[in-house]
C-alpha cells in the first residue's frame, strides 16, 4: 500500500459507530497510561551510621514523608494499622544493643481503627545502637511500613537496607 492510499484510507469518511469505537479505544489507552504513571510513593528512606566509640555505633534509618501522609510507630498496637518494623539480619560483625528508638509520635484516636494510633508526619529518624566486633561491618536488614492519608492507606511495603559502618 502506498503512502497516498494509507492517507486516503485514514481520511475517508467513517461510519459513526466506527468513529465512536476509535475514540473510546483511544480514550482507554490514554487513561491507562495515565493511571500507570500515577504510582504513589509518598515515603522515601535514607540510611547512615556513625561510630560513637571504637566498638559502638548508631545506625540511622530516616524517612521523609510527603505532606498529608503518615507512617505508624514501631510501638503501634497489633490490632490496628501495620506498624513500622525493622528486622536486622544477624551477622558476626556486630550485635544489637537494645531496641530501636524513635522520636515522639503523634497520638490520635482513629475511628476507622477504633483505637488510638501513633504515627509520624513529614519525617522521622529511627536509631539502632550496635556493638561492633569488627572495625568495618555492613548492617543488613528489612523494614516494613504502611503509609496512610486521611482518605486511604497504601499496601504495606517491605524494603531491604544495607548500611556500611566504618
Amino acid at each position: 500500500m502506498s503512502l497516498n492510499e494509507i492517507t486516503y484510507a485514514l481520511m475517508a469518511p467513517m461510519k459513526k459507530e466506527d468513529l465512536i469505537k476509535y475514540i473510546l479505544l483511544a480514550s482507554l489507552l490514554a487513561g491507562s497510561s495515565t493511571l500507570y504513571a500515577q504510582v504513589l510513593q509518598p515515603v522515601k528512606w535514607s540510611y547512615a551510621a556513625k561510630k560513637t566509640r571504637n566498638d559502638d555505633a548508631v545506625v540511622f534509618l530516616k524517612t521523609e514523608i510527603e505532606d498529608g501522609w503518615h507512617i505508624y510507630s514501631t510501638r503501634q498496637k497489633d490490632d490496628g494499622p501495620v506498624k513500622t518494623s525493622f528486622t536486622f539480619k544477624p551477622l558476626t560483625g556486630y550485635s544489637l544493643q537494645g531496641k530501636i528508638s524513635e522520636p515522639m509520635p503523634v497520638t490520635k484516636y482513629e475511628p476507622s481503627f477504633a483505637m488510638n494510633v501513633h504515627y509520624f508526619e513529614r519525617s522521622a529518624i529511627f536509631q539502632q545502637k550496635i556493638k561492633l566486633k569488627q572495625t568495618q561491618v555492613e548492617v543488613k536488614g528489612q523494614l516494613k511500613f504502611m503509609v496512610c492519608n486521611d482518605q486511604k492507606c497504601l499496601p504495606p511495603e517491605d524494603l531491604d537496607f544495607n548500611i556500611l559502618v566504618k
